[in-house]
């Protein structure tokens, strides 16, 4: 049994965890012209740039797009939840990126935002899910 505050996944664990979501976003969207990959802030976004870092050595043809979602992670509905950079993801595909799905409140509130943008289809993605939700997450992968 692991203590409270120990090692998850160590530095190969995780790679290896990336390059699956990699090739399965190659898998899901290879035929697709433009993709939004949207990291939510701070390590979210951190772990958005090694996905695509990922997707472009492996000669992903298609446009991806990082976009930053900026909110507050301990209080969502106190201020305003916004892209950077501020872009139309009108009719685009999107696929939501976290580090750790905990309650599943800031992946929720992310996800709503997203949808109010008319988005035409959202995937999610997490590194380690916790699973203690309070919220209806439900991964996709």
């Amino acid at each position: 049994m692991q203590k409270l505050g120990s090692l998850i996944l160590d530095n190969n664990d995780v790679n290896n965890k990336l390059a699956r979501i990699a090739f399965q976003i190659i898998e899901e969207y290879h035929n697709e012209k433009e993709l939004f990959l949207v990291g939510i802030s701070k390590n979210g976004f951190l772990l958005t740039k090694k996905i695509n870092s990922l997707l472009q050595n492996n000669s992903y043809e298609t446009n991806v797009q990082l976009i930053e979602l900026k909110i507050n992670k301990k209080d969502p509905l106190k201020s305003k939840i916004s892209l950077d950079p501020e872009i139309s993801l009108h009719n685009k595909k999107v696929i939501l990126i976290d580090d750790v799905l905990n309650s599943g409140k800031t992946l929720m509130h992310a996800a709503a935002f997203l949808l109010k943008q008319d988005i035409n289809k959202m995937n999610t993605v997490v590194l380690v899910d916790r699973r203690h939700r309070y919220f209806p997450i439900k991964e996709e992968w």
